[in-house]
């Protein structure tokens, strides 16, 4: 679709035009490039607290939050005054420094992981996680759940295969068919399909790796017990139970996606992966777990794993500041930010007469607007993810972005608010939303 704005884009288009000549699709992601809502993606010149500056001058509050990590807002003065003076020692030095012990402890104190490795990226921490719960079990075999996405490692860019008990099949070229026989893909919050391949398949399984909360397909909920269910059942068949918190981690909560079941429930992955927030906006993530697990990676133990940026002091301690500046008021402003506007959308869409669900995770939620007629009232997995009216949310998109408020490019993703999302940004977004549900109500034939 041509992008209906009224504001000025021509710098922005200039600039995708350039890009898309020197790298694939003009993006070095691929939802950045608005293919799922048609138009130009804005190139942002700055950022500052909740707001966000393109390169043609126009301003937005931001709900992407750089997809997470963003959690103090952009800029925040005691993050880059850390940053600065880090930079000013030095970017890279190849060996260990004090702000990756700083943060270990940090992350160790937060979760109920007891060693924690660096790496540079989100996949990097999943690949590592399952490289070393093979390692440890002897095994090859990995359990996923179709619409949990955990990075583009080979063996996990898996689609399901024809039954559920069957193996996956490449979920994308470049895959071969090798680096997925050994993985099988699930119906989330679906234990009858767990408790069938563990019958059939359960000596050879390493492990069953999850999103801690979904939050790839949009927030989906795990079903109460869902996750402990799937802890006890790798510990009876002696597989290890991987708990991705990527997205999750210290972003949902303080203790992040594991704070709003694990805490209370009282379970505990055998390993987990972090990454965004732990980053403070710079690239770094990790993965722990029990200290017997984790010291049977090298050079402790068999299992080879490194990294020459990992740990990197700069990312390090431009996590550490987030996370000590992250405090109990932080997250109930950031909660309490989430529910205004959420609740918000909720009424615009409703008053338009557009279907929808809200689906919140702590301070991360998502809006699905589903298909005419849907008689959804919960969004269990991916199938049902699916069952959204696109165009709609496309409408709603660009009605929101010609207002002034920078909502993720997708309907399957999270809208992620900011301590330094304050009384004037969050009325920016109200104001927005009557507009933009009529639009998208527009879409379903239906007046408004």
């Amino acid at each position: 679709m041509t992008d209906p704005t009224s504001r000025p884009t021509a710098r922005s288009a200039d600039l995708f035009a350039r890009a898309s000549a020197v790298t694939p699709g003009g993006v070095n992601s691929p939802v950045r490039a608005f293919g799922a809502v048609g138009g130009t993606p804005r190139f942002i010149a700055s950022a500052q607290g909740a707001w966000l500056t393109d390169v043609d001058g126009n301003e937005y509050v931001d709900l992407v939050g750089s997809w997470g990590p963003m959690l103090l807002g952009h800029a925040h003065p005691e993050v880059l005054e850390a940053v600065q003076a880090a930079v000013a020692r030095g970017t890279s030095y190849g060996t260990p420094t004090e702000p990756e012990v700083l943060l270990a402890e940090e992350i160790v104190a937060r979760t109920p992981v007891e060693r924690v490795r660096f790496t540079s990226s989100g996949t990097e921490a999943t690949m590592s996680a399952i490289r070393l719960a093979r390692g440890a079990t002897g095994r090859d075999v990995v359990v996923k759940f179709a619409g949990c996405y955990h990075g583009h490692v080979d063996a996990l860019l898996a689609s399901a295969g024809s039954g559920l008990a069957t193996f996956a099949v490449p979920g994308t070229p470049g895959v071969p068919q090798s680096a997925t026989d050994l993985t099988m893909v699930l119906p989330y919050n679906d234990r009858a399909a767990v408790e069938r391949v563990f019958a059939e398949h359960g000596d050879r399984i390493a492990c069953v790796i999850t999103e801690a909360t979904p939050g790839n397909m949009g927030v989906v909920n795990p079903e109460p017990g869902f996750n402990a269910f799937l802890a006890a059942t790798c510990a009876a068949h002696g597989a290890l139970f991987v708990s991705d918190e990527v997205m999750t981690g210290f972003r949902a909560t303080k203790r992040g996606g594991w704070g709003l079941d694990g805490a209370v429930e009282g379970w505990v992955p055998d390993l987990m992966t972090f990454g965004k927030v732990m980053g403070g906006g710079l690239p770094a993530a990790a993965f722990g777990g029990r200290a017997d697990l984790m010291g049977m990676l090298s050079p402790e133990g068999p299992v080879y794993q490194a990294g020459t940026l990992s740990g990197n002091p700069v990312a390090t301690t431009a996590g550490l500041t987030t996370l000590r500046l992250a405090t109990d008021e932080v997250y109930a402003h950031v909660d309490a930010v989430a529910t205004t506007i959420s609740e918000a959308a909720s009424a615009a869409l409703g008053a338009a007469g557009v279907p929808h669900l809200v689906q919140r995770a702590g301070t991360m939620f998502s809006i699905f607007l589903l298909e005419p007629g849907s008689t959804l009232t919960a969004v269990r997995n991916f199938d049902e993810a699916g069952r959204q009216h696109l165009p709609a949310y496309a409408a709603f998109f660009h009605a929101m972005l010609d207002a002034g408020v920078h909502l993720p490019p997708s309907a399957y993703e999270v809208w992620f608010c900011s301590a330094a999302h304050d009384e004037r940004a969050v009325q920016h977004v109200l104001d927005a939303l009557p507009a933009a549900a009529r639009a998208a109500a527009a879409t379903y034939g239906t007046p408004a």
